[in-house]
Formats: structure tokens, C-alpha cells, sequence
């Protein structure tokens, strides 16, 4: 029976278009092999195990201060650097480039839903020679569609759509993490900034006091009433305390670097802007932490490997499908011609569809080898959740601790501070009156630069436990990442409408 060519369309979809129903309703009405996922379920103690003190509330965070935690340190200097990072710290636009990427990967796993169509077209020429005829020069023009389509019946193709989003989630949680640390690393290290500055300022200041003390000896020493070893012991006090200075100006030159890079910026950018010391902020008087259930649903780190354990869970069914048949539906039109005009005009016209089906039957196995393989990722997976969890409790619990110490610590060296000061008053007095030898001055001058030192350098370890305990609670992502996951979606739109 001879078919008219311009039926070749209509005929085409009457055969596939049941065939393709029918691969619907398989594809809607199939579960997907392999395991379905479960998160895990984690039992935490309702209460931390460290006795909260020191302003240390076991109240419900409040996710506004939570979302932007630097605030409560009322420092603007802080502020502005915290809005600078955020816009142009590298290992940031590196987590938002993962994100991307992982947006981009899952929409290639989902295009695998939908069947892929090829054109192709060809131009050439055929010569061909033999014994019995004169030779020939053909020229041979082809053009055609191909199309096929592998109805997804075992879930291989749902199972890796899942895993790509999962992977995508995971990396969204990446960014949050990596925003999570920026913040706390750029406060912490603004407070040691300040920290430095005011230890470089106590520490100058008695070098000031100790130079008039050795200039005290020099007097007396010239009048008669001095001795040359007074004279020594106060110039290597002077020259002792002036030796720490340096040291100090070093760290202080490393954290002003730092910031400049985790700002995305050269060393050196932020010293003028820095330069003119400040005050160490202060904590507030009460920090709500909440409970060990409100953290883990928190932290980004441990909401990332749980995204990753079900990615792997995923992929676990993708190995598996690979033991089972596929199934495909192909076809193809195609036309060709001995001229261009003709492919146009009256060309021969041919076409093919038709289901076809692929098993394999032996593999060595190999295929079994995979899913175990992917079995035990998935296990390391859930293994590497489990410590996450873990190593974030133990986190927070150290940190409870170090904040409320600290704070005694603190009002300890206050109070010696303050002695140490009275102490070196009166062992000055005493000595201009001659009621006393300098080693007294030389032992309360010393206490008293030590005294101040600590105490300055108390006070910024007091307002960085702050910082990490904030940064071990998962704060700080919430206002920042929202913002860039949206400037992310909005160049997504973009990019689609072009």
C-alpha cells in the first residue's frame, strides 16, 4: 500500500499519542525504588548542661536580635564593616557561585522528564567507480528530526531530581554557614582591634609614668639622696614596658588586616577609618540562648548535612533503578535529495517510531557493586550528621561557660586593677619621701601595667565569647541571606527572560 508523505505527520501521532498516554500513566502510577527518606530523628536534653549565668537567660531567643546580633553591641563602626563583608567578602560570593551552580545542576536532573529532540542536516557529495559502469558523481542532501523519550517507570529520574534538590538546599545552607562565620570572624576581630588599642594606650601610659620615675631617680641620684641602683632597676622597668608596645602594634596591625580582607579588600584599607581608638563594646545585660532543639533547627552547618544525607538517600535510588528495564519511545522524520531545490520541492520522505526496551542482564556486578557504594555514602552521611550535631551542643556548652567565667574574671581584674593603681600612688609617695626603697615603686608599677593589661585584654575576650556564643546559637543568617538568596533569584528571572 503506498502511504501520501503528508500523512506521515498525522499517522505518526496517531501511533505514538497512545503509546505516550500509556507511559503517563506508568510514570504517575510507579513508586520510585530505593529508600525513601526519613530525617533522622535526634533526642536532645530539653535544657543546657551548663548552669546559665552571667546575664545568660534560658528564654526563646528572640530571632529579631538573633538576625542581626551585632546590634546589641551598639557600635556603628561595627555595623558598617558587618554591611561591607556581607557585600564583598570572596569566600561569600563563592558560596553564592555553589548555589548557582546547584540551582543550574538540579535543572538539568529535571530536564530528563521531558523527551529530547535532534535535527540534523547534511550536504554531500558521492563518487563511485566500477568495472561494469562509468563512474558516477552523486551529490546526496539529507535533513531530519530525531526524538526520543525514556519514560521514567522505576524513579531513576525522580530519585535524581530529589538528590539535586537536596544538593541544592545543601548549598543555600552552605551559604548561610559561610555567612554565619564571616560575621562572627569580622566582630571578632574588630574587637581585638579595640582590644589592642586600649591595651597600646594602658601600656603607653605607663610608659609615661615609669619615664618620670626614672627621671625621680636620676634627681635623687644627683642630689645625694639617691643610689645608682635605683637608677638602673626604674630604666629597665621603663625599657621592659616599652618592649611590650611593639608586640602589641603587631597584633593590632594583623587585625586591621584581617578585616580589610574579609571585607574583600586590600590590607591596609580600613587603618585611617580605624585608627583613632574606641571603646570595647560591652555585651547587654541579658542573652536569651533558648533551648538545644532551638539551636539545631538553627545552625545552618547542621541543617546542611542533613540536606546532604538526603541527597545521598537519593542517589541510593538512582543506583538502584539501573536494575531495572528501560523503557523508550523513539522516533524520526527525515527527507533527502539529490539537490538543494528538491529537498525543498520533492523530496523522499521517511520516517520511524516505535517503544523500545533495554535491560541489563549481566554487569559482573557492577550495578550491585554501586548501590552499595552508594549505600554506605549514605551512611558515612548520616554518620557525619550525627557528629555535626554533636560537635554544635558541645560548642554552645564551652561557650556558655567561657562567657559567665569570663565576666568573673573580669570583675576580678577590675577590682585588682584598681588596687594596683592605689598601690603604685602610695609606693611613689612613699619614695619621694624617703620612707621607702624604689624596688617597692618598681614591684606595684609593675603590677599595676600587668593589672591593666589583663583587665583590657578581659574585656574583649567578655565581648567575643558574646560573639561566638551568638555565632554557636546560628545567628546572623536569617536578614543577610534572605537579602542575597533574593538578589540570587532576581538575577535567575533575568537570565530566564533573556
Amino acid at each position: 500500500m503506498k502511504i501520501n508523505s503528508q500523512h506521515i505527520p498525522a499517522l505518526y501521532l496517531t501511533a505514538v499519542l497512545p503509546i505516550t498516554l500509556l507511559g503517563l500513566l506508568l510514570l504517575g502510577g510507579c513508586a520510585s525504588v530505593g529508600p525513601d527518606y526519613v530525617r533522622p530523628d535526634v533526642s536532645v536534653s530539653d535544657q543546657w548542661h551548663t548552669a546559665l549565668k552571667g546575664g545568660l537567660k534560658p528564654a526563646a531567643a528572640d530571632p529579631g536580635v538573633l538576625a542581626a546580633w551585632w546590634t546589641t553591641l551598639n557600635d556603628e563602626a561595627l555595623s558598617g564593616l558587618i554591611e561591607r563583608a556581607v557585600a564583598g567578602n570572596l569566600n561569600l560570593k563563592m558560596a553564592k557561585a555553589r548555589v548557582r551552580q546547584a540551582r543550574a545542576s538540579r535543572r538539568v536532573a529535571v530536564a530528563e522528564f521531558f523527551p529530547s529532540v535532534d535535527s540534523s542536516a547534511s550536504g554531500k557529495r558521492v563518487y563511485s567507480s566500477a568495472d561494469t559502469v562509468a563512474d558516477r558523481v552523486n551529490d546526496l542532501y539529507t535533513a531530519g528530526f530525531d526524538a526520543s523519550w525514556e519514560i521514567d517507570i522505576f524513579g531513576g529520574v525522580r530519585r535524581s531530581v530529589e538528590a539535586a534538590g537536596a544538593d541544592l538546599d545543601a548549598a543555600r545552607e552552605d551559604l548561610r554557614d559561610v555567612l554565619v562565620s564571616l560575621l562572627g570572624e569580622v566582630a571578632m576581630n574588630y574587637i581585638d582591634v579595640r582590644s589592642y588599642q586600649a591595651r597600646i594606650e594602658a601600656a603607653e601610659g605607663n610608659v609615661a609614668k615609669q619615664a618620670e620615675s626614672y627621671q625621680l631617680t636620676l634627681w635623687r641620684q644627683q642630689a645625694g639622696v639617691g643610689d645608682e641602683l635605683a637608677v638602673q632597676e626604674a630604666l629597665s622597668n621603663l625599657e621592659s614596658t616599652r618592649s611590650q608596645v611593639p608586640d602589641l602594634r603587631s597584633g593590632l596591625e594583623a587585625a586591621l588586616n584581617r578585616i580589610a580582607v574579609l571585607l574583600g579588600e586590600q590590607p591596609g584599607k580600613v587603618h585611617k577609618e580605624l585608627e583613632k581608638p574606641g571603646s570595647i563594646p560591652a555585651p547587654p545585660i541579658d542573652v536569651a540562648v533558648g533551648v538545644p532543639a532551638d539551636m539545631l533547627r538553627r545552625r545552618p552547618d547542621v541543617r546542611r548535612t542533613e540536606r546532604e544525607l538526603a541527597a545521598q538517600t537519593a542517589r541510593v535510588g538512582v543506583a538502584t533503578a539501573e536494575l531495572y528495564p528501560k523503557f523508550t519511545l523513539t522516533g524520526s522524520i527525515g527527507i533527502e535529495a539529490l539537490s538543494v531545490n528538491r529537498l525543498v520541492s520533492t523530496p523522499t520522505r521517511s520516517y520511524s517510531f516505535g517503544p523500545s526496551m533495554s535491560w541489563p542482564i549481566f554487569k559482573g556486578g557492577a550495578i550491585r557493586a554501586k548501590i552499595e557504594v552508594q549505600s554506605a555514602l549514605q551512611e558515612e552521611a548520616l554518620v557525619e550528621y550525627e557528629k555535626t550535631v554533636l560537635s554544635a551542643l558541645e560548642e554552645v556548652e564551652n561557650v556558655l561557660t567561657a562567657y559567665a567565667e569570663e565576666q568573673n574574671k573580669m570583675e576580678s581584674l577590675r577590682l585588682a586593677e584598681r588596687a594596683a593603681n592605689r598601690s603604685a600612688e602610695v609606693a611613689l609617695l612613699k619614695y619621694e619621701a624617703g620612707l621607702s626603697d624604689f624596688l617597692t615603686v618598681l614591684v606595684a608599677q609593675r603590677s599595676l601595667l600587668s593589672a591593666q593589661d589583663q583587665l583590657a585584654k578581659s574585656r574583649g575576650v567578655v565581648t567575643s565569647n558574646l560573639i561566638k556564643l551568638y555565632k554557636a546559637l546560628g545567628g546572623g543568617w536569617e536578614s543577610m541571606a534572605s537579602r542575597e538568596e533574593e538578589k540570587t533569584d532576581t538575577r535567575k528571572t533575568h537570565e530566564n527572560e533573556d
